[in-house]
């Protein structure tokens, strides 16, 4: 009896044990699960403030580039790229790119116009920062030269129009996603489509007064500050961590690991194969194409960021620094001003970008992947030089050549970013100098 009843308390203690232990095992699951998920939204948010911190890298590299004349221009421009464009993306864009729906995998939709759903929120902030980072590359092709009030109105087109459909078709379930087509974190997607903008942008707006000699050869304008410009460059290098290792979307260690490694074995490699090719063509280690020679290795392995072995992130950011400089020369010749090299920085090796991944990774076909650079390339061109020679048309794109000379800063916002300049150029004009001689 006293034997049966022993066995009858164990039976019952498990009976009691074994649904607490079930209860305990679910709710650790459950935590688990919820922890994770909270890592992921913080380290999305985290990325996400690191490429909108890649504002203030372009805005310096674009200054430090140009004449100081211009710089306050510039900042109006990339910060309005941002407030803008981002209000333009916040309307209709991100509906266009990840609306939840498709037709015909051309273009998205759904119920995310004038976004207001606190649920998708890490999501449209991230995908925003991108959207602004593909405008903001545009800036810097037509710096010195276009007029305010244009490039006001081309910004909101891109941002909310140009920009989400080439996202949809890529990342938001579209056509280009459905045949293959793979784009990690933007090769193709935001600094190809944002450098053959900015050659649409280029070409309408015409070069810079004293680029070219008369009979066509070009001559160097130097930028002010080569120092602005490198802070620039270590500025987009510092939140590119963000846009590669971020597009993981998930706070996983390896997976994070893997795409920063990529990005700074092509940022190196991206700086040394410029660097060399530099001094071979021009006799010189030249400055600021080793300082674009960063960015185009870092744009060359943004595709395959996840998924390119070590060695071939080296080969990919060496050759994209490579290409880079011939670019730029041969876009120089063509009689295109670039002051910044974005053509070439985003949009060639942005190309060789997709083609790597293509090459060196089981991720993609490479035939695909022209084909996708290709539609992106005719898409991007098309519309951009549609927009910009519709503004041109109906109100003038580009300032007089008087504004031009003084500089943007006093002629489009009556001030200057280096008030010391004015005084300069006042003191020479009651010298019967030519304020031109010694302008910034």
């Amino acid at each position: 009896m006293k034997r049966r009843m022993t066995v009858m308390t164990v039976v019952a203690a498990f009976a009691v044990i074994g649904p607490l232990a079930s209860i305990a095992h679910a709710q650790e699951t459950t935590s688990i699960t919820e922890i994770g998920a909270s890592l992921d939204a913080v380290w999305l948010f985290l990325a996400a403030v690191l490429v909108m911190f890649m504002q203030a890298g372009f805005a310096l590299v674009e200054a430090g580039f140009t004449r100081a004349k211009n710089a306050g221009n510039i900042i109006m421009k990339n910060l309005m790229d941002f407030s803008v464009g981002g209000l333009a993306y916040w309307a209709f864009g991100f509906a266009l790119a990840y609306g939840g729906s498709t037709v015909g995998g051309f273009i998205g939709y759904g119920d995310v116009w004038f976004f207001n759903d606190p649920s998708r929120a890490g999501e449209w902030f991230f995908q925003v920062v991108f959207a602004a980072t593909a405008a903001t590359i545009i800036s810097g092709a037509v710096a010195g030269r276009v007029k305010f009030s244009a490039y006001l109105i081309y910004t909101p087109f891109f941002t909310g129009l140009i920009y989400p459909i080439v996202a949809h078709w890529v990342w938001g379930g579209g056509w280009l996603s459905s045949i293959g087509f793979f784009d990690f974190a933007g090769s193709g997607v935001v600094h190809m489509l944002g450098g053959v903008a900015a050659l649409a942008g280029a070409i309408v707006v015409g070069p810079r007064i004293g680029k070219y000699t008369k009979d066509g050869r070009p001559r160097p304008i130097p930028g002010h500050s080569v120092t602005l410009g490198a802070l620039g460059v270590f500025i987009l290098w510092f939140g590119w961590y963000g846009f590669n290792a971020g597009s993981t979307l998930a706070a996983v260690g390896q997976d994070i690991a893997t795409p920063a490694v990529v990005t700074t074995l092509g940022a190196f490699a991206g700086s040394v194969g410029a660097m060399f090719t530099a001094w071979f063509v021009t006799g010189k280690p030249d400055v600021g194409f080793s300082l674009n020679g960063v960015l185009a290795g870092l744009v060359g392995v943004t595709a395959g960021a996840a998924s390119l072995s070590f060695p071939a992130a080296v080969g990919t950011g060496l050759v994209a620094g490579v290409i880079m400089v011939f670019s730029v020369s041969a876009i120089e010749r063509s009689g295109i001003d670039d002051p910044v090299g974005a053509v070439s920085v985003h949009g060639a090796a942005g190309l060789w970008g997709l083609i790597a991944v293509g090459l060196f990774t089981a991720d993609a076909s490479l035939p695909i992947q022209m084909v996708g650079a290709l539609v992106i390339i005719a898409w991007a061109f098309a519309t951009s030089f549609a927009v910009f020679k519709v503004v041109d048309l109906v109100m003038g794109i580009r300032v007089s050549e008087s504004e031009e000379i003084i500089g943007l800063d006093r002629s489009e916002h009556g001030g200057s970013a280096y008030p010391e300049f004015v005084f300069l150029e006042q003191l020479a004009e009651a010298h019967d100098l030519d304020p031109v001689d010694v302008e910034a």
